[in-house]
């Protein structure tokens, strides 16, 4: 199991790493909002651990952030004990929220809790739509063709932004979040990156690219996964 932990302190990142690495688990590390989001979105954590009080984004824009477009389990822990902290974690998108200085114990019952509750396969899906699968979980998009199935291959960055899509069917995923979550806070106006994509998907996925059914554009706001045709 893969957790992700974002801690700007050093030395509670070390302890974490010890504690859990000891326990089985594969840790990965952010010292920042920013390369919380980054390091979310290339390696796909079973729970990610957060405190709140980090540079460039704190924890309540990394937990918005994660939740426009995953349901991984989110742990805060911190050393805020305010109650209006916890209320403003909890209703962002977090799932439990510890305080500093923790038990060890405490923590990885609250580790076990949010990974029972998780649920397994079920959450990674296999999209279809017209005749594009994307299996989420193995990280591969297929077509159907007259002689059987073909792998369809995509860049990283191709998929980071189908994925994003995907797991939000239907729903308007604005441009600044695809940049955020792709590429990071720091290219957030930086559109053209995500024109140029969004035309190499649509070759690759659409059967007109350029009259788009699933891959669709929300003109001055961004764009829209509809797998159903219209």
């Amino acid at each position: 199991m893969r957790i992700l932990i974002a801690d700007d302190d050093q030395q509670i990142l070390r302890a974490l790493r010890i504690l859990l690495t000891a326990r089985g688990y594969e840790v990965l590390t952010a010292r920042t909002g920013a390369e919380a989001l980054s390091q979310a979105v290339e390696h796909h954590p079973d729970l990610v651990m957060l405190d709140l009080g980090m540079p460039e984004l704190d924890g309540i824009e990394v937990i918005e952030g994660l939740r426009g477009w995953s349901t991984v389990p989110i742990l805060v822990v911190s050393g805020r004990t305010g109650s209006a902290d916890k209320v403003d974690a909890l209703d962002a998108g977090a799932d439990d929220y510890v305080t500093k200085p923790f038990a060890a114990d405490e923590l990885l019952a609250r580790i076990r809790a949010l990974t029972r509750r998780q649920g397994g396969p079920a959450d990674e899906p296999a999209v279809t739509f017209g005749d594009i699968t994307v299996d989420l979980a193995a990280h591969q998009v297929t077509r159907r063709t007259p002689e059987g199935t073909a792998t369809v291959r995509l860049t990283p960055t191709e998929w980071s932004i189908l994925e994003v899509l995907v797991r939000n069917p239907r729903r308007l995923v604005t441009r600044q979040s695809l940049l955020t979550e792709v590429w990071g806070p720091q290219f957030v106006a930086d559109t053209g990156y995500l024109r140029l994509y969004l035309a190499q998907l649509r070759k690759k996925l659409e059967p007109e690219p350029s009259r788009p059914r699933y891959l669709l554009t929300e003109p001055g706001m961004g764009y829209r996964f509809s797998p159903d045709e219209t």
